[in-house]
């Protein structure tokens, strides 16, 4: 059992890590647009432009970007449903990491450059290209961002295995952290070497954007061919096509899902806006802009305890908990910022109460939102994994646009555009300034808090019963793919080759001794198990394959294995009673969904001692899920058998 383990650790970690590496380039894109495209445009963009001139084109971006952002957001969901509705033989979500990764980070380096400089030569043919540049690419970053987050579903179906792999994610979304520590440093080195001047120019810039594109580049083909789709019963079950009616209205009636993403897109509100000017608070308010760097280090080494941390807090304390007390320090944070900001102590305490917590508040978001997943299609029938993660970034554009369109408005109005210092701010001026990133976001946040704390019920523990609850649904129905559809049209059983009745054998998948349903106990002391099958008490922890087959189905505790033949004959393995509350320990499985097997190969592991010391039966109970499909059984009649040696008869139609 030691090497089984250690083979699946090994490939689990490499399938982390590779997921883990490739947000490195998604959070370096998101970072560098969604923060820094409009310090750029007011900034550098239009220099050498007359500054009435500069402050129109300022301001048609700025409402260009909020308009066409806030259209696009309604695009999201549909991008979601076309990725779900992908079926190639890489998967659904790998052609889209290629291709619109590459994409977008391509566009994302045009932008940068000011089209070639166009923004300098020509303001006319400059928002004619402009338009669409930017529509193409921040549909295409979309497409990119759903397909790495809807992964994490399609990775595994476990609550706690969720959160090594979005903690692993978080973890590397240092790569928005390391854009800030070191977009001031290259930018500024980088325009030295082109025009010999200590200032952030647009040769920095051009430089700054193609660096990002490369790396968002790189890291889309990591995550792209270092993860692997995982097939199981609970997506296949749901594999055919979704129309954008029965999308609009699985998500209209995921209650829990739109409880989880209301009060996150408040947040989102506020804390846009706030990390939008907060470059603004370092230059023209305190006028340190060279300690702005401080706003990247802070959450970057925060990131590396944080992230690693979170799974760890979270088997003793739930997520709610932690977005609940992770909400109060970032409001602790805006009340120290609005009582002092030329205190530069009293501003990096904010810092930190401000950027530590916001990776908790990230990951009890995304994992809740992954669990209404499973909850919506225990409700709904419909299973909608990019759909449903393509709400998170829909949120992140309406943010993005609310922190695009209030930074333009404030370095405007604030006065806070061009070559103005810190020197030349108006009382005024700051006063906007701070009603904008501090007061509103405070009060949004607090909103956020009180929402999601009292109506978000989809705990860790709601979605282990939810998955239980959907499995079993699944075995009760039939555990293999409904329905397929051949060339001609005609709906076939899959497995079958034949219309007419096929025998199959099934052998012991161990060795006992035989029981009938009718004379199992279960760990309360109730007699009898409903259903068409067997029962051995096992000598034995070792499951084997009783025919030639492929598995369809494991559940997420691993003691039950859903098992097909090639003949179409469907058995369910049940391994235990009462060892569903195990949650898996004790259990290793040998193969995953979709994988082919052999009779006699080696399917699952148990450890009979530690079901016994939990107080469960190991009986191993064999039942055939087809009702009445099947024609005839003949169980065999000794009451011992080794594995391998006959135990049924059955005859399918």
């Amino acid at each position: 059992m030691d090497s089984v383990q250690k083979k699946q650790r090994k490939k689990s970690f490499w399938s982390i890590f590779n997921f883990a590496f490739a947000n490195i380039g998604g959070s370096a894109v998101y970072m560098t647009f969604g923060t820094y495209f409009m310090v750029y445009v007011t900034s550098a963009m239009f220099t050498g432009v007359p500054k009435a001139e500069a402050n129109k084109l300022i301001a048609m971006i700025t409402g260009l970007i909020f308009i066409i952002r806030l259209v696009e957001i309604f695009i999201d969901p549909i991008i979601g449903n076309i990725i779900d509705n992908t079926n190639t033989r890489w998967g659904k979500f790998k052609p889209w990491l290629i291709g619109a990764g590459t994409i977008s980070s391509l566009l994302l380096a045009l932008l940068f450059s000011g089209i070639f400089g166009l923004s300098r030569v020509s303001a006319t043919w400059f928002t004619i290209l402009f338009i669409p540049i930017f529509i193409t690419f921040d549909i295409f970053y979309s497409f990119r961002d759903v397909s790495y987050w809807g992964m994490v579903p399609a990775l595994t179906e476990d609550s706690h295995e969720r959160s090594l792999f979005t903690a692993a994610a978080n973890f590397s979304g240092f790569g928005q952290n390391i854009v800030t520590i070191i977009i001031v440093p290259v930018v500024t080195y980088v325009t030295f070497v082109f025009t010999g001047k200590h200032n952030e120019g647009q040769p920095g810039w051009t430089a700054f954007g193609i660096l990002i594109a490369v790396v968002g580049i790189i890291c889309s083909l990591v995550v792209a061919f270092g993860t692997h789709e995982k097939q199981n019963a609970l997506r296949e079950v749901t594999k055919k096509k979704t129309s954008l009616k029965d999308m609009f209205w699985a998500l209209s009636h995921n209650d829990q899902m739109l409880w989880t993403a209301f009060p996150y897109l408040i947040y989102g509100f506020g804390n846009a806006a706030t990390a939008g000017l907060m470059f603004y608070l370092f230059k023209y308010v305190m006028d340190k802009p060279g300690l702005f760097w401080i706003t990247g280090l802070i959450p970057t080494i925060a990131g590396f305890f944080t992230s690693p941390l979170y799974p760890i807090i979270n088997k003793w304390v739930t997520r709610k908990t932690i977005y609940a007390v992770s909400m109060c320090s970032m409001i602790l944070a805006y009340i120290l910022l609005i009582v002092s900001t030329d205190n530069l102590a009293m501003v990096v305490t904010a810092m930190i109460l401000y950027y530590v917590p916001q990776g908790f508040i990230f990951m009890a978001v995304i994992l809740t939102l992954t669990d209404t997943i499973e909850y919506g299609q225990l409700k709904n029938g419909t299973r909608n994994e990019a759909v449903t993660l393509a709400v998170r970034p829909m949120l992140d554009k309406m943010s993005g646009a609310i922190s695009n369109a209030v930074v333009g408005w404030v370095a405007v109005a604030a006065g806070m555009t061009g070559t103005a210092t810190a020197a030349s701010m108006t009382p005024g001026g700051i006063s906007l300034f701070k009603l904008v990133a501090f007061w509103i976001a405070l009060i949004l946040h607090v909103l956020a808090l009180i929402i999601y704390v009292f109506k978000v019920n989809i705990s860790e523990k709601r979605h282990a019963e939810i998955v239980d609850e959907l499995q079993h649904k699944l075995a009760a129905e039939g555990i293999g793919n409904p329905e397929s559809t051949d060339e001609k049209g005609s709906e076939t059983k899959v497995g079958t080759v034949s219309s007419e009745p096929v025998d199959v054998n099934i052998a012991a998948p161990v060795s006992g001794v035989t029981m009938s349903l009718s004379d199992v106990v279960d760990e309360h002391g109730h007699k009898g198990i409903a259903g068409k099958g067997i029962a051995i008490q096992p000598t034995e922890g070792k499951i084997y394959a009783p025919f030639d087959g492929k598995v369809v189905l494991v559940f997420t505790t691993k003691h039950v294995i859903g098992l097909q033949s090639d003949d179409g004959l469907e058995v369910l393995i049940h391994v235990g009673l009462g060892t569903v509350n195990m949650r898996g320990e004790g259990f290793i499985n040998h193969l995953d969904s979709g994988q082919s097997f052999k009779k006699g190969d080696l399917l699952l592991e148990f450890n009979r001692d530690k079901i016994q010391q939990s107080g469960y039966k190991d009986t191993v109970v064999v039942l055939l899920t087809q009702g009445n499909d099947i024609v005839k059984t003949q169980y065999t009649d000794k009451k011992v058998v080794a594995s391998g040696d006959e135990l049924a008869k059955v005859q399918l139609k």
